[in-house]
């Protein structure tokens, strides 16, 4: 199976803060640029695309799908459909990890505040920096591009090992954490890894990194100077002697797909140990009773991807096997969300039961016991969300929570029996009130139900029957009757 990356690299996504605090804004009226925006939101996002015939010259699209592009004049516009040669940039990254863009066409400089914004300076002052805050989901699979490996937590050495084939399980789960214009990796266990390669617990100067972004890469360096880079045998993540990025400092952010475990009525953990069938018939939980999750973009429907890479599928009288090499209509399965169980619908319209001998086989017109499923999420300890409007996070004054910012909190996930609760920052819970908002200092857990809807997304029920939704005023609310754009996820 491909080593060198199985899932979709993110495409990166992120805001530009100017000298003065300020974000580089798309407004949606007559395609006008200006630097006034106080946080990250839609309009502030920009994707960074690269010319594929060469690699040095960047283009910048806004919300709206217009290239930023500035004249001999040094004018600058965002209206044009498709990049032409104004819309070709050149990145040219400072020590403090800030970026100047220089107009590859006129050679001067982009910069400037509020509606004053021009591309004509001829050296790089402080109107002229661009700090970046990625505006993409923090959490992540993290792949070194020279050893086309994926980093994991490796907790008994202490360390990040980036010397995983694939990203399995939850210690490959990265959590990107911003502050100050910085970024930290954070592990699944709550620690932040260090310069040194040690993991520890707090967030300090050496845990900071600023981003560096080459030939659409990444590369974080240190409060030294120096890089991130995989050292030794087992590729553990510190900073090397290097102050240049070269293919050994530069990594890939890789969407992580959800990975679940499924318990059958009998109790056992499904599992692909005893080979090609797909059986309910094991007591513990490894990397065997493991499956990713990957959730058809079209059809909505759900694969599920053994860790040896293959994907379980249908075959002759129904039975269920992991013997598929690529994704096809057998491979494809309907999910059922019956509160605290799931049950499985395979591509003959007949849904998955557990035989008596635990095999798996899709034959069953209707849903008894024998039918259900517990399904649970281990790769999400951590719960970041983000709606069309931005990210979740307590409100400053209240017990309510936002459901808008540009910054997010980091919720603790806790399975409960095919439900979930939901754990704040404080050690209190969530919980929806009776006026329908979501609040954040439940002293005793409620049951909130995960529904992996869409590619990217979920939704979340509460136990009052109605889904998550952020209003209009940018509150999150749980009175939600029906899955739109407001009640969806990324998680």
């Amino acid at each position: 199976m491909p080593t060198n990356g199985i899932n979709r690299a993110l495409k990166l996504q992120f805001g530009l803060i100017n000298y003065d605090n300020r974000y580089l804004t798309a407004e949606a009226f007559g395609f006008k640029v200006n630097a006034s925006g106080t946080s990250m939101k839609k309009k502030q996002i920009w994707t960074l695309e690269q010319d594929e015939q060469d690699g040095q010259a960047v283009f910048l699209r806004s919300h709206l799908g217009r290239y930023l592009a500035s004249d001999k004049d040094g004018k600058i516009t965002c209206g044009a459909e498709k990049p032409d040669p104004d819309c070709r940039f050149l990145i040219v990254p400072q020590s403090d990890g800030r970026w100047a863009l220089q107009s590859e066409s006129y050679q001067r400089y982009f910069g400037g505040s509020a509606d004053y914004l021009s591309c004509f300076a001829q050296v790089i002052g402080e109107q002229e920096l661009w700090a970046i805050h990625l505006a993409l989901h923090p959490q992540a699979s993290l792949l070194s591009v020279a050893r086309k490996r994926y980093a994991h937590l490796a907790a008994s050495d202490g360390e990040i090992s980036v010397d995983s084939n694939i990203p399995w399980g939850v210690d490959s789960l990265v959590t990107l954490v911003y502050l100050d214009g910085k970024y930290s990796l954070k592990t699944c266990d709550s620690r932040f890894l260090s310069n040194d390669g040690k993991l520890v617990k707090e967030n300090t100067n050496t845990t900071s990194f600023t981003l560096e972004l080459k030939s659409g890469k990444l590369a974080f360096k240190d409060c030294d100077g120096k890089y991130l880079t995989p050292v030794g045998p087992t590729g553990t993540l510190r900073s090397g002697r290097c102050s240049k990025p070269g293919k050994d400092e530069l990594f890939d952010l890789e969407e992580s797909h959800p990975q679940v475990v499924f318990q059958a009525a009998n109790k056992r953990f499904v599992s692909v140990k005893q080979g090609v069938s797909i059986s309910a018939n094991q007591d513990v939980e490894t990397d065997m009773e493991t499956f990713q999750m990957e959730i058809d973009k079209e059809s909505k429907k759900s694969m599920f991807r053994t860790n040896g890479g293959s994907y379980w599928t249908l075959v002759t009288h129904g039975e269920i096997q992991s013997t598929a090499t690529e994704v096809e209509v057998n491979t494809m399965f309907d999910i059922e969300w019956r509160g605290q169980r799931v049950a499985l619908k395979a591509s003959n319209g007949k849904y998955v039961c557990t035989k008596k001998n635990g095999q798996l086989s899709a034959v069953s017109d209707t849903v008894g016991d024998d039918e259900l499923f517990l399904m649970k999420l281990i790769n999400r300890p951590m719960l970041i969300l983000r709606g069309e409007n931005g990210f979740v996070c307590h409100h400053k004054n209240s017990n309510t929570l936002d459901a808008n910012r540009s910054i997010y909190d980091i919720f603790l996930l806790i399975f409960n029996d095919g439900a979930y609760h939901v754990k704040s920052v404080n050690g209190k819970f969530w919980y929806v009130s009776s006026s329908g908002l979501v609040c954040s200092d439940g002293e005793k857990p409620e049951d909130f139900f995960l529904e992996f809807l869409e590619h990217g997304r979920i939704a979340i029920k509460g136990s009052n029957g109605k889904y998550l939704r952020g209003d209009q005023g940018g509150t999150l609310m749980g009175d939600g009757t029906s899955v739109d754009i407001s009640s969806l996820w990324e998680y």
